[in-house]
């Protein structure tokens, strides 16, 4: 059945009245079935043809109502620019009521803000510009501090539990236009402020992807240790319900569900785990086709200590690897195969203590690589300096003295797996 404007009016200021955030949220959702209906009632509406129904809600739910109508007017049309400006004023009208409300109101704020992006996405790809995803961030960024302000509603229905929900969007926004480093600014902000509840008590949804960002921007910066431990809490904070993306139902009545893709957490913490040793299992590999298509060649060479694969690999994937921010990994953990073919020298040599440096130099001649002796002495010291070896090296006779126990130790056991 069809909805008129006017029965939709009543429908926002019922669920006003009872104060029903997710009907809220969704009675504001371009894509919501109602939508259409409004697209029918006004051909070609503007704000000066849709003034009669000013005062028809308390303010600003009449402006917001209209800005709704061209919305999802523009939206039908295609005209991503248009519809993203008439959003940005929604947003804006909606944040003079949020302000003087409690935390009932997150699930609308969440809809509106995730709409702004979807929006800003459109506008940019229809320009080849990236004015609108920035300028949705700056909107964004203001619903932050209007969630940290809040000193006045009981804690539980405080509007602080959308703080983390709001860092998440402005993050994904900065991501998307590629400008990390203005997401600097949120981020000090946030720690600034001691009086948020602490992370672990948001929604799992919430804690999941606010620890992804802060472990792919470590991850960038080449703070590995730092990145593997937020990706680690996020992937295991995901709720694995499928291969493909893993849904999170809030805890709270205050937050709205959300959808993560977990191959966007695996892409950084599979090449982490790697340089660390943990090579991942077929069975893992084999539920994210994508990433086992790109991981699975290194890490058989890996496994098999086959240095000329692993560079035929290194090769094919550059482009790839580049994509993911991930070839930079691979290409340190190259030392990983090196290190397995000098350790397999070492055992067809009975596990000898002393061995001289021109066998390893024939191995990796024999795989195929053309080096200087001179180059395998500096790689045997680097794998020592790194603990992938333990001993020393004797320039003057020209040999490496191995550990008479653990010579090749568990790379696992590495206390600086990371180390450069």
């Amino acid at each position: 059945m069809a909805i008129t404007f006017s029965e939709y009016l009543a429908m926002l200021g019922t669920a006003l009245s009872q104060q029903q955030g997710p009907h809220l949220a969704y009675l504001l959702r371009p894509t919501s079935p109602h939508a259409k209906d409004l697209i029918k009632e006004f051909r070609n509406p503007t704000r000066q043809t849709l003034s009669v129904y000013e005062g028809s809600l308390i303010s600003p739910w009449d402006e917001i109502a209209i800005s709704y109508v061209l919305v999802v007017n523009f939206v039908a049309k295609d005209r991503s620019a248009d519809a993203f400006k008439e959003q940005s004023q929604l947003v804006s009208s909606f944040y003079r009521f949020f302000t003087n409300n409690t935390g009932w109101t997150l699930s609308a704020l969440f809809a509106i803000l995730r709409d702004l992006r979807d929006i800003a996405y459109d506008a940019d790809i229809a320009t080849h510009k990236t004015d609108c995803m920035e300028e949705a961030a700056r909107i964004i960024t203001k619903a932050f501090t209007h969630c940290v302000v809040d000193r006045a509603s009981p804690a539980a229905e405080s509007r602080k539990w959308g703080v983390y929900y709001v860092v998440g969007l402005v993050m994904k926004c900065y991501f998307r236009v590629k400008r990390i480093a203005l997401s600097r600014n949120i981020l000090r902000a946030l720690e600034a402020n001691k009086d948020i509840p602490p992370l672990s008590s948001y929604p799992r949804a919430h804690q999941v992807t606010y620890r992804y960002y802060i472990g792919v921007i470590a991850f960038l910066n080449e703070e590995f240790e730092k990145a593997e431990q937020e990706l680690t809490l996020s992937f295991y904070n995901c709720q694995v319900d499928s291969q493909m993306n893993q849904q999170y139902v809030s805890p709270l009545p205050i937050s709205t569900p959300l959808t993560f893709d977990i191959r966007r957490i695996l892409s950084y913490l599979i090449p982490l785990r790697i340089l660390r040793g943990h090579l991942p299992s077929d069975e893992l590999l084999g539920r994210f086709p994508l990433l086992s298509e790109v991981y699975s060649p290194f890490i058989t060479a890996i496994r098999k200590a086959d240095i000329k694969a692993y560079d035929v690999a290194l090769f094919k994937w550059e482009k790839k690897l580049l994509e993911l921010n991930a070839w930079l990994i691979f290409e340190r953990a190259r030392e990983l195969v090196m290190r397995g073919l000098f350790r397999k020298v070492w055992i067809l040599l009975d596990k000898n203590t002393r061995i001289p440096i021109h066998m390893f130099h024939c191995a990796i001649r024999v795989v195929g690589m053309r080096v200087e002796v001179e180059e395998i002495e500096c790689f045997v010291a680097n794998m020592i300096y790194k603990g992938l070896i333990r001993g020393y090296i004797s320039h003057e006779k020209q040999m490496v003295v191995l550990a008479t126990s653990s010579a090749f130790p568990r790379l696992a056991d590495r206390k600086n797996p990371y180390i450069s």
